[in-house]
């Protein structure tokens, strides 16, 4: 009986272990947009996107408070927060996503396509996002870009406004992975 425990035990030790080593985690990935304006362009760079990478099951998942956008104005972040994002109501956007035909071990980078669904204002959406992956000496490094239509997120912009701002942003994403248990220690 304390052998059947015993190897039990070690067997949950070690599958923890090695699930842990499939996991990398960014607590300060980057996520900017731009949306060009025919009277001042609108763009804000938020660093503190919180981001899991599991490569076993290709998947990835972001989280970031969109409060942290930081803007060039003061107004544009007061307006962004406030009046279109309503940060107040809806404090974060998130993205789960697989990434499709990653492979974990291939040096060099890799041009991949992740799908999955972003979540802004609580609507959901599906999307796609071209990205570039490298595996790096601790981690990985992923680079990507996409595009999301304002009023898919029910973003409400004053008709007086509406000619100023673009009806499609551009969004951006860097972020540096480092294996899990690193991060913990």
């Amino acid at each position: 009986m304390n052998k059947l425990l015993v190897f039990f035990l070690f067997s949950a030790l070690f599958f923890t272990q090695i699930s842990a080593q499939n996991q990398f985690i960014a607590r300060q990935g980057q996520v900017s947009f731009f949306s060009y304006a025919s009277v001042e362009n609108i763009e804000a760079k938020n660093n503190q996107a919180l981001s899991i990478l599991d490569i076993e099951k290709k998947e990835i998942a972001v989280s970031m408070l969109m409060r942290a956008f930081v803007f060039k104005k003061n107004l544009m972040h007061e307006h962004f927060n406030e009046s279109y994002i309503e940060s107040d109501v809806f404090p974060k956007a998130t993205f789960e996503g697989q990434i499709i035909d990653f492979d974990p071990l291939a040096s060099g980078v890799q041009t991949k396509l992740i799908k999955g669904t972003i979540t802004i204002r609580g609507i959901s959406k599906e999307i796609s996002i071209k990205t570039s992956i490298s595996k790096t000496p601790k981690g990985f490094y992923l680079d990507g870009e996409f595009s999301l239509v304002v009023k898919d997120f029910e973003i409400k912009i004053p008709p007086i406004l509406s000619n100023n701002i673009a009806k499609i942003v551009s969004v951006k994403i860097k972020i540096q992975y480092l294996p899990y248990e690193e991060i913990n220690r």
